[in-house]
């Protein structure tokens, strides 16, 4: 039986921060914006600067399948690809792309929210 790493403890440590900045986003590009920083932050932690995720390296797709890509440099790396394939990282990388994109879609639906923010 094979050991899988866990990563909900820096998921845990990060979810507050993210969700605080996704709630305070005036636009959709604030929220894939800050989509990005925390998967660069949950990248830092959980390679320990093995993997230097930059800010192309990770997009949030909201109107494709899967809702997420991340580039060729990074899928091709052995260090990403077995940890992708050994732990829950998948699961905690989808956790914060759904709560992206609930947002996401809630300020496209809401253009009005977005506006009053702006003008404060």
């Amino acid at each position: 039986m094979t050991k899988q790493q866990s990563f909900t403890k820096i998921e845990n440590e990060l979810l507050p921060e993210f969700r605080r900045r996704i709630g305070t986003a005036e636009s959709t590009e604030d929220v894939k914006k800050f989509y990005v920083y925390t998967m660069q932050e949950l990248f830092n932690r959980v390679f320990s600067g093995k993997i230097d995720l930059e800010y192309e390296d990770v997009v949030l797709l909201p109107d494709q399948a899967p809702l997420f890509s991340f580039n060729k440099r990074i899928q091709g790396m052995e260090d990403f690809t077995s940890v992708w394939n050994s732990s829950d990282l998948p699961r905690v990388v989808s956790r914060f792309t759904d709560s992206a994109l609930k947002n996401l879609k809630h300020l496209e639906k809401n253009p009005a929210k977005t506006e009053s923010k702006i003008r404060m």
